[in-house]
């Protein structure tokens, strides 16, 4: 079978013929349908995502597929069942054994890119902003990087969760998908962020998904008792926190990373996953997927991330 490895640290990644897996005990092999690509999948290919496999891994952190073959001691699945997985690895390949824990049974009325593209990305915004920043109806949501794939979720479950939402983002294509997504107010990359944020009554959350001078300009708009979520750092720069300015405001800077969770308290995950399959199945969120791609061009897919020409969600369909 065809799978996207590094096969060493420091290696390239690529597509490499591997021999197929069989699933040990609790495990499942999976026929990969569709895989979500993730900002992350660029850090491992550096070494420097918190949570990087040993070499050599196949890439792929969120898929969904059906149950091709079931190893010993798995009973609450069986061949043909389609699932989802947050696998974290493993994912860009025709097939794939994974922990039958993960295994979300996935609901006719999702197609397997919809699955692949809720995981994570849905996954980071919903237990963020519920389970963390405890966002409540009526306070200011702040989103920044708000058309990328964790971005755009974050504005969607914003507006469920009944706050105003203001999304930053770069050019007029970019907040044109944000606003579709709900968001109540548009800030382009190149305005002062600081000041426009302030000019709409402040943020009482902050969604950060870029990091460097974003994240300054971001914190100093807060509102008093405000909470900032610094999720991801793709402009590059991890911000420093003055903490002597937590204390002035009394601001809250929340850490989040939802891989965390699968290790201390995995039924956090699981819950999320449910709620956000089932909201999937009333119509209340749509994945928004800007290029479906097969796995031969999985290297272009990592490109398009990398130089982010995709909004919302790259999947890559095996």
């Amino acid at each position: 079978m065809l799978a996207y490895r590094i096969q060493s640290a420091g290696a390239k990644a690529e597509l490499c013929d591997v021999d197929l897996p069989t699933p040990g005990e609790g495990q499942v092999r999976v026929a990969i349908r569709a895989c979500g690509l993730n900002f992350a999948d660029l850090l491992m290919q550096k070494g420097t995502y918190q949570d990087t496999p040993a070499a050599p891994f196949t890439q792929g952190m969120e898929i969904a597929g059906v149950v091709d073959d079931i190893g010993p001691n798995v009973s609450h699945l069986k061949k043909r069942d389609r699932v989802a997985i947050y696998s974290g690895q493993g994912g860009l390949a025709e097939f794939g054994v994974f922990d039958a824990s993960r295994a979300i049974p996935l609901p006719e009325s999702t197609s397997f890119e919809d699955a692949a593209a809720v995981q994570i990305a849905y996954g980071t915004s919903h237990i963020a902003l519920d389970h963390r920043a405890h966002l409540r109806p009526g306070e200011t949501l702040l989103v920044t990087g708000a058309a990328g794939g964790v971005g755009l979720t974050a504005v969607e479950i914003g507006k469920l969760m009944g706050a105003t939402v203001i999304a930053q983002a770069r050019g007029e294509d970019k907040l044109a998908v944000a606003q579709a997504a709900g968001a109540d107010h548009l800030i382009d990359a190149d305005e002062d962020l600081r000041e426009r944020v302030k000019s709409l009554g402040g943020a009482d959350v902050v969604y950060d998904a870029i990091g460097g001078d974003v994240f300054k300009a971001a914190f100093r708009a807060t509102n008093p008792e405000g909470r900032l979520l610094p999720i991801g750092f793709a402009g590059g720069d991890v911000p420093q926190i003055p903490a002597n300015h937590l204390l002035v405001k009394n601001l809250t800077v929340i850490g989040f990373y939802i891989g965390g969770y699968l290790n201390f308290r995995p039924e956090i995950v699981r819950n999320s996953f449910d709620t956000l399959f089932r909201w999937h199945a009333e119509g209340r969120i749509k994945p928004h997927i800007s290029h479906t791609l097969p796995l031969k061009n999985v290297a272009e897919g990592m490109t398009l991330l990398k130089e982010r020409k995709s909004t919302g969600k790259i999947v890559i369909t095996p």
